[in-house]
């Protein structure tokens, strides 16, 4: 992305939060019930969801970069897996304090869901202990894509696991005949995703320049040091 476009990116990805907020707030309805605490359904599953597309996105650039040796292809998959991790970590924080509202229960380590998707959190966290173990380079950058390929392989097992399990904690939302809420909540849960999206995409382009910015004048210092 260009940089001049990125405020007007912000920008837009600011005012689908704001309306995603105000349509969860006043226009899905209450749980009947679960109550007023079902409304953070409408941000726990879109941050999971996106979480799962930033994992994907890293995978893909990991596999640009060992396929076109893309070299730009190695810090965008970094900075979408470093993205990822934190939607993830949020996953697991929103889904906690829901199961602790609604069911009691902080964690229910019986539930497929939770626990598939915590081994995902967790091999993507070690992403990092492996790329910061070996010195910056075409070893870092390969081992890195090599490691984010592998993680990739649990993405869909953790998704389909919902569906595949039949507990009190994740119900099928999604069926194959459509979608098992109202006009509103599917509304209100889309312009959420559509939020978080737009939130993670920010973020994404943000970090990266950044991390290209350092990236410049790491080099710059290097050749006036020369």
């Amino acid at each position: 992305m260009r940089p001049d476009r990125l405020p007007v990116f912000a920008a837009s990805a600011l005012a689908l939060m704001a309306s995603a907020v105000a349509v969860v707030a006043y226009v899905a309805p209450i749980d009947a019930d679960q109550g007023f605490s079902q409304k953070i359904f409408y941000f726990h599953v879109p941050v999971a969801l996106t979480s799962y597309a930033l994992f994907g996105w890293g995978a893909w650039k990991a596999l640009r970069h060992l396929w076109k040796r893309d070299e730009r292809a190695d810090l965008e998959s970094y900075v979408a897996i470093h993205l990822g991790v934190i939607f993830g970590l949020t996953t697991l924080l929103t889904g906690s304090i829901w199961a602790k509202i609604s069911w009691g229960r902080w964690w229910v380590w019986s539930s497929d869901q939770l626990v598939l998707f915590l081994v995902l959190f967790l091999f993507y966290s070690a992403y990092f202990m492996l790329r910061f173990s070996v010195e910056p380079g075409p070893r870092r950058a390969n081992l890195s894509a090599v490691y984010a390929l592998f993680g990739v392989a649990l993405i869909p097992v953790s998704f389909l696991a919902i569906r595949l399990s039949k507990d009190i904690i994740h119900p099928v939302v999604f069926k194959s005949s459509g979608p098992d809420m109202s006009g509103k909540m599917f509304l209100a849960f889309c312009v959420s995703w559509a939020a978080m999206l737009a939130l993670a995409g920010t973020l994404y382009h943000v970090e990266l320049a950044g991390k290209r910015l350092d990236q410049r004048l790491k080099e710059l210092r290097e050749v006036l040091a020369s």
